[in-house]
């Protein structure tokens, strides 16, 4: 479980973070969404620890990050996975050797038992036998689950995901949300995600924080976003027409 209290960043004179509270679940896909600007980035930036925050603390499973010492951190660091926006793949390297790298940094394994990790995570994501390939070789779909195998090559306890879905169609980011979800539930990892897609949020959204200007703006699950009254939410998530028909489908459906 991930809980923020309070959290504030800036730079210089502008304000980013203005005292959000937050707690993440484990076993659940928590979403951060809002408008470009309202502080995702920052915010999820700072629970990974590449921001340290001004005030306010985020404590994982009651360990306050700013707090750890240097051999605390490192073992913080080992606990985490991270799913990058453009998957951040070593271009010249085989998927082996991609999704080898974290084991290969963090631990002693010896080289059959790195390998024997690395060949049970691409079965989960069903890449089996793509070993050898280099990222080029791969659809932009697959480059993205041998950056969720990497993520998870190390059993984290928290798995962050930027933007999974980025760049992919309609049809391979619900793979991908389905494969997230799935993992998370598996394995219990307590998983944040920030995301622009309003498919996930409506599938995948066991938790949704809505940020604005900065500051949670609201909370709940995808099935409470179908029936807020708050203005600033809908206009984000219902943006268009289509959506918006969706919406009022769901509300005349639970009258």
């Amino acid at each position: 479980m991930i809980e923020v209290k309070n959290l504030h960043k800036g730079f210089g004179k502008v304000q980013v973070l203005k005292g959000i509270d937050a707690t993440f679940h484990p076993g659940k896909t928590n979403l951060i969404i809002g408008q470009s600007g309202s502080g995702k980035t920052v915010f999820i930036k700072s629970l990974i620890g590449l921001h340290k925050p001004e005030k306010g603390t985020i404590a994982f499973d009651g360990r306050i990050n700013t707090k750890f010492t240097d051999d605390e951190k490192q073992q913080w660091r080992q606990e985490i996975g991270m799913v990058f926006q453009g998957s951040a793949l070593f271009d010249s390297q085989t998927v082996q050797d991609n999704v080898m790298f974290p084991l290969k940094m963090f631990t002693k394994k010896s080289e059959e038992e790195m390998l024997d990790r690395v060949n049970f995570v691409l079965k989960r994501v069903k890449l089996k036998d793509s070993n050898k390939k280099l990222p080029a070789e791969l659809s932009g779909g697959m480059q993205k689950r041998v950056a969720i195998a990497r993520a998870i090559v190390m059993n984290p306890k928290y798995l962050f995901c930027d933007e999974p879905n980025s760049g992919l169609d309609p049809r391979t980011a619900i793979v991908i949300d389905n494969l997230i979800q799935e993992i998370t539930d598996e394995y219990q990892i307590t998983t944040v995600i920030n995301t622009h897609d309003m498919n996930s949020v409506l599938e995948i959204g066991e938790k949704i924080i809505f940020l604005k200007d900065g500051k949670k703006e609201w909370e709940g699950t995808s099935e409470d976003i179908f029936k807020t009254e708050n203005e600033a939410v809908v206009d984000f998530v219902y943006s268009s027409d289509l959506l918006k028909k969706v919406r009022q489908a769901h509300l005349n459906q639970t009258k």
